[in-house]
């Protein structure tokens, strides 16, 4: 059989892919995901089951951050913490930290920071959400579903953030 990868082998592709090296390696590939704390607190459980005649108020904040682990190696991490309450009475707490190890391919050094940032926790989203919607359910609620989010807003908002207080 011939070899339809001029010379370079399964092994090789491969490890030009991991390591984010070679003209056919993606952009941005993450090479494992994982959950580095996850807590759901169910304070006033069983009593908060019987009001649960309305809708509590959910709120629900999300994090974002990088850092480097090697030359072109990030890890990427999603904070998400949801609180549902009413009326100062809690439901629930829930709080998620998802990590994942993000591989930058052939990208400027300019496009770097943005491309962890935004496409690494675009990825791990879908994860994290399913995460936190299974860890409420079994909790005794309706599954938490959050919206999609648009991390090159929640990006761009940050770096303001970033200059305002740099400028303080």
């Amino acid at each position: 059989m011939a070899d339809e990868n001029g010379g370079a082998g399964q092994g090789e592709q491969a490890q030009g892919a991991a390591t984010g090296q070679g003209a056919d390696a993606p952009p941005l590939a993450i090479t494992v995901q994982y959950i580095k704390d996850l807590s759901f607190e169910n304070p006033r459980a069983p009593q908060s089951f019987g009001e649960l005649t309305q809708a509590p108020e959910i709120n629900v904040d999300i994090d974002v951050e990088a850092r480097q682990l090697q030359q072109n190696v990030f890890e990427v991490t999603l904070q998400i913490n949801a609180k549902a309450e009413r009326e100062g009475n809690p439901f629930f707490v829930v709080e998620l930290v998802y990590g994942g190890v993000c591989v930058v391919g052939n990208v400027p050094p300019q496009h770097i920071q943005p491309l962890v940032m935004i496409e690494g926790p675009r990825l791990m989203f879908p994860f994290a959400r399913s995460i936190l919607a299974n860890a409420v359910r079994d909790g005794g609620y309706p599954p938490l579903l959050i919206n999609p989010i648009d991390f090159a807003r929640l990006y761009q908002r940050k770096a303001e953030q970033s200059k305002q207080d740099t400028s303080a």
